[in-house]
């Protein structure tokens, strides 16, 4: 088993927007999040996106295709994670149950951002409640605060070690500390927050796991980005 990060774009302080493939030893690809949507990323958009960082080139660079993913994992469908979902239409998305439903609701407005991305007929949604085992060695962690149904993905490699995928619920080192770390302008429930965050350090304490969290300038430098990989 294989565990791809991919930088699939820059935030305005510098940070980059995550992606990740997990590649399974009978041969499943896994994309966890599909980054920023590659119509919106032009000039003057709120992210950058460099001509090798969309999915299809992140991907194209492994040799794989869109049609080769056969699960996308939905941490959430913030515009900056789920921008790209209607490349993959013979994969099936997974996102819990209560997040697919707010963005289906309308309630949140940032949801609407992708929506002409994520919510289209043809494509397959699994809903999912709580923590989840989706295949061997990769656990979905129900993570709420930064968004209602917002999931964190951790990846159980035995030779290189468990590595744990926080995204927006811990998004950089300052958030680490569960009772003292700031909200950012997107979370929505601070109580939630904090559990949250509790939860997924003690998660990698427990595990051992390397804690990747989602949008940290400072961390990336340190990571084993694609095209090397972070191995079983």
């Amino acid at each position: 088993m294989r565990l791809h990060l991919f930088k699939l774009g820059t935030t305005p302080i510098g940070a980059p927007v995550p992606g990740y493939l997990v590649q399974t030893e009978d041969g499943t690809n896994v994309l966890v999040d599909t980054g920023f949507s590659r119509a919106a990323a032009g000039p003057g958009a709120f992210i950058s996106v460099g001509p090798d960082e969309g999915v299809e080139a992140r991907l194209a660079a492994l040799e794989l295709r869109p049609q080769d993913i056969h699960l996308v994992v939905c941490t959430h469908l913030d515009p900056d994670h789920a921008g790209n979902h209607d490349l993959f239409t013979d994969a099936e998305f997974v996102v819990q149950r209560s997040h697919y439903e707010l963005a289906t609701s309308s309630e949140l407005g940032r949801l609407e951002m992708a929506r002409g991305s994520w919510d289209l007929p043809h494509l397959k949604y699994r809903r999912v409640e709580g923590d989840t085992e989706l295949l061997p060695g990769v656990l979905l962690v129900e993570s709420s605060g930064h968004v209602q149904g917002h999931q964190s993905v951790l990846v159980r490699l035995p030779r290189t070690g468990a590595v744990l995928l926080a995204a927006d619920a811990i998004p950089s080192t300052e958030f680490l500390d569960p009772e003292q770390r700031a909200m950012t302008p997107f979370d929505v429930d601070e109580a939630a927050v904090r559990a949250s965050t509790r939860r997924l350090v003690e998660l990698a304490e427990a595990e051992g796991a390397l804690l990747v969290h989602g949008h940290d300038a400072q961390q990336w430098q340190t990571l084993r980005t694609a095209p090397t990989a972070y191995y079983d």
